[in-house]
């Protein structure tokens, strides 16, 4: 007798078919930590589960008792995967599993945890408490060429008129004749030499907008090491992002967000008072560069931190806003921009929910604006935002 062919073959072999697209689920799941959209969303889960669900109700039809008892079982229990997977659907998922596991643990202070908090437009609610260092793990610079003669690779870049412009050594020589305006002189004649910020005070007199007038016509270059080692930001942002409104301008201390390697997506470095000091302030390849008051930050999203999938078509989550809405990379799958983005750079796609995609580095903003109630970034030991006042904490800063 061919045992494949009986009723119990049939519903055991239905039954080995209609597992293995959850065993797969789990195992792809857990590589993923649970971050593409593809399990998050119930149009995921639908597509997932649908050949299952369709094998385990025709086994419903078979006439034997004890596989029926269990294979009804679970159909409740994919039907209830299926219903519970709401709770993944739009930038809510943050809440339920995303923010404390999307952060590279070498980048924390402490645990991400949830904490009381009052938003810019006055609500109160909770939000997300991550404390991270003043450096990532990934190499910072060069920025700053020590001498006219020094390759692309011994300098950073800057954004200058919607242009990413390599600054080497014969850029600073030029610099002059770039910018049309006999004043730049950043180097020795005789030598070569570029004068660049090489000390704590110089950086701290230097990388400001207001650049004191002795370090004009030099390269500003901050190292992370002058932030300390106690150094850290902590960020209080919101678990469930609420629409603010009106639009949102971030203040300069707390910038745009974070990416997931702790660093800061910040708001548009001050180009026209950099230059306008004949100074200069570049970035390294993954657009960040040292403040002495918030360390390495970001001017871009350059790729340099931590991404993760989302939808098949749609782009890579970076980071997260201080409004508490997801920061995707600029571009699909395609390779193409959204074509409907707000004036804020964000939309709203199928089940991922509002969100933000990232700027072009040349455009030198990494958003233009917020749609969502604000939290904050806080240094030392504050612990709440306070919106009583216009501006960033602390000294002015690029």
């Amino acid at each position: 007798m061919n045992r494949s062919a009986s009723p119990e073959g049939r519903a055991l072999k239905a039954t080995a078919a209609a597992l293995q697209p959850l065993q797969r689920a789990r195992a792809i799941r857990s590589k993923l930590r649970l971050t593409s959209a593809a399990f998050k969303t119930r149009r995921g889960i639908t597509e997932l589960f649908r050949g299952s669900l369709a094998r385990e109700v025709a086994l419903l039809n078979l006439s034997i008792p004890s596989v029926q008892v269990v294979v009804a079982m679970r159909v409740a229990f994919f039907l209830l995967i299926f219903l519970n997977s709401s709770v993944y659907a739009h930038s809510d998922f943050t809440e339920q599993m995303g923010i404390p596991h999307l952060f590279a643990k070498d980048a924390l202070v402490e645990e991400i945890k949830k904490v009381d908090c009052t938003l810019s437009e006055g609500r109160k609610t909770q939000c997300w408490m991550i404390v991270v260092k003043a450096e990532p793990k990934h190499k910072m610079g060069p920025w700053c060429p020590r001498n006219v003669v020094d390759p692309i690779t011994s300098g950073g870049m800057m954004f200058i008129k919607q242009q990413i412009v390599p600054i080497d050594g014969p850029f600073v020589k030029n610099a002059a004749t770039f910018f049309s305006d006999p004043k730049w002189s950043l180097y020795d004649p005789k030598t070569g030499a570029i004068k660049v910020t090489d000390s704590k005070q110089a950086c701290e007199m230097a990388a400001r907008p207001d650049v004191a007038p002795q370090y004009n016509n030099y390269c500003v270059e901050c190292l992370a090491s002058y932030m300390g080692p106690d150094f850290h930001t902590r960020y209080l942002i919101p678990v469930q992002p609420e629409k603010a409104k009106s639009k949102q301008n971030p203040d300069g201390f707390s910038g745009y967000g974070v990416a997931f390697n702790g660093v800061k997506f910040d708001i548009a470095a001050p180009i026209g008072a950099i230059l306008g000091a004949h100074t200069l302030a570049p970035v390294d390849a993954c657009g960040g560069h040292v403040n002495p008051h918030v360390g390495y930050h970001y001017h871009a999203a350059l790729g340099c931190s931590q991404a993760y999938p989302s939808a098949a078509s749609h782009a890579a989550i970076v980071g997260v806003a201080i409004d508490g809405y997801l920061i995707y990379a600029r571009e699909n799958a395609d390779g193409r921009e959204p074509d409907d983005l707000d004036e804020c750079r964000g939309h709203e796609f199928a089940d991922l929910g509002y969100h933000y995609h990232a700027n072009l580095a040349a455009e030198n903003d990494i958003l233009h604006c917020l749609k969502g109630e604000r939290g904050c970034a806080l240094a030392g030991n504050q612990s709440q935002c306070d919106f009583s006042h216009r501006g960033p904490p602390g000294p002015p800063r690029r």
